[in-house]
């Protein structure tokens, strides 16, 4: 429907030319996303912090995102903002104000689970058994890694943008956007605070690097706050799509960016920010938002052939 909807915003084109492409799959799934949320805020009024400003906020990038659909062409920046501003602004936006819904409909943390499945898989608690090998410099290393999650799908983006390849761009967004958003579901239905708020009392040492670590954790605290977003691990599901887009897209980048993935995940933990169960369910996270995004451009690439 939503689809639908935006094939009625396409641009206008000169005469005599081909229809200018409607919104693209990303649009209606940031709209579908936004409007989905609005509506749990609206079930869950009474109990979601500042639900009257959430309305309003999630209310207004739907009709940004629509504007922007109609009046992308109208000149360089527009475009600009339309392909690479508003998507990550709006997936920023969003996660922050999870800060005010997740607890607040699902007060129940799911953390004794995890820290009770992850002693099952180890017989210990991973964060307590790496300390064995903790030192300031890996820490050092370990963070920056961790950090390299918010910097992957957007060089993946520029790149493809630099080289024209709008159809890769418009289906990586997809993909990247996809999962996010079903990380923040997963946050809804599963919240969980992480082994760096529920284990430190039995860390024997807490994490000290040489001159990195500690300013970036404190800036990513800072950032992020208490969401209750470790399972799944968004950091592993985001970074495994768009290590899946590179080697789809672009080779060359697919590998500069293996090693930086494989020690992000690993950081995952290492850092504290995950349990071993989180890291596995972005996996499996991953596949799914791959699959279900593959599958669903091959059916409307298939419908657009049967169209024409």
């Amino acid at each position: 429907m939503i689809q639908r909807f935006l094939f009625g915003l396409r641009p206008a084109c000169p005469a005599g030319r081909p229809p200018c492409p409607a919104g693209r799959p990303a649009d209606a799934l940031n709209i579908t996303f936004l409007f989905f949320l609005l509506m749990v805020t609206a079930a869950f009024y009474p109990r979601v912090g500042n639900a009257l400003f959430l309305v309003l906020l999630y209310v207004s990038f739907i009709v940004v995102q629509v504007l922007l659909i109609r009046f992308r062409d109208r000149g360089r920046l527009l475009r600009f903002v339309y392909d690479l501003v508003f998507p990550t602004v709006s997936i920023l936006v969003i996660f922050e104000s999870l800060e005010k819904i997740v607890h607040n409909i699902n007060p129940e943390d799911i953390d004794a689970v995890l820290i009770r499945m992850d002693y099952l898989i180890f017989g210990g608690h991973p964060t307590v058994m790496l300390e064995k090998i903790t030192t300031p410099l890996l820490t050092d290393v370990m963070q920056i890694a961790y950090a390299s999650y918010y910097f992957l799908p957007v060089t993946l983006g520029i790149v493809l943008k630099l080289r024209k390849e709008d159809a890769s761009f418009d289906r990586a967004l997809f993909l990247i956007m996809l999962c996010f958003y079903l990380s923040y579901v997963g946050y809804m239905l599963a919240p969980a605070l992480g082994p760096r708020y529920t284990m430190n009392h039995l860390q024997n040492f807490d994490l000290q690097g040489l001159y990195v670590a500690g300013p970036v954790q404190e800036l990513l605290n800072r950032l992020e706050g208490i969401k209750r977003d470790a399972f799944p691990s968004g950091h592993t599901a985001i970074a495994l799509t768009v290590l899946y887009l590179a080697f789809r897209f672009e080779r060359r980048l697919f590998l500069i960016f293996l090693p930086f993935v494989l020690a992000l995940i690993f950081s995952t933990v290492y850092c504290r920010y995950h349990y071993v169960v989180d890291v596995i369910a972005g996996v499996v996270l991953a596949g799914i938002a791959i699959t279900i995004g593959e599958k669903y451009y091959g059916w409307r690439e298939k419908r657009n052939n049967t169209d024409y």
